[in-house]
């Protein structure tokens, strides 16, 4: 099991790959962390790295791959920072809840591992801030990725990304209409057609193309 006792602990576990174009550092940064000197470590780091893994390999790779950039605003928080940032009114839920979530060495009360980001994709962002409904860029990801939850913001239309195992599927917005679009278990209030119509100028799942690596 990793430990994290010192700064080349941290810097190794910072260098830890969880897919073609995330490494675990690009998700430990947190302004209250910074601000507030609360460090933001896992406490188990192996779990942290296993849903990570998950949640790049399963939702972040494909979106980069089909958008292009993927912009990463809030994602791994140790349960330090969380609390403190729930206590204090810093736009954090309670540890509990985000067990599996923003949380991700923590199993949720069901026992299923997860991990969740706030993301922005520049692509949609542009579009949206002209007057695009986010509804096309989330009934998009329900149709092709297998994602647990999703709740989106009114500021260039970011949201919430999770994944988790035995996933939920739900659907929430700050942005008009706000509330639930989606919930577990529930279908769709849109036909399959009337979602696809709605993103049918969206470019097609996976169809950047990389340079050649001969060794991947």
């Amino acid at each position: 099991m990793m430990k994290i006792g010192s700064v080349a602990a941290l810097e190794k576990l910072g260098q830890v790959r969880l897919s073609r174009h995330f490494f675990m550092r690009d998700f430990l940064y947190s302004e209250i962390g910074n601000f507030y000197s609360i460090p933001n470590i896992p406490d188990d780091p192996d779990l942290a790295i296993a849903a990570g893994k998950k949640l790049c390999q399963e939702l972040l790779d494909p979106l980069f791959e089909t958008f292009g950039n993927v912009i990463i605003r809030s994602a791994y928080r140790s349960k330090a920072v969380n609390q403190f940032g729930n206590e204090n009114n810093l736009k954090c839920a309670s540890n509990q809840s985000n067990y599996a979530a923003h949380i991700w060495d923590m199993r949720d009360a069901k026992g299923r591992m997860g991990a969740c980001s706030s993301i922005v994709i520049p692509w949609f962002a542009d579009q949206y801030e002209v007057g695009r409904d986010w509804r096309d860029l989330a009934w998009w990801i329900h149709d092709h990725l297998p994602y647990s939850q999703m709740y989106f913001f009114p500021k260039r239309a970011a949201f919430n990304l999770n994944w988790r195992e035995e996933p939920d599927c739900t659907i929430s917005s700050y942005i008009v209409p706000k509330g639930k679009l989606l919930a577990a278990g529930a279908e769709p209030d849109e036909t399959a057609e009337q979602r696809a119509a709605r993103y049918a100028d969206f470019p097609s799942l996976g169809g950047i193309m990389f340079p050649p690596n001969k060794f991947r």
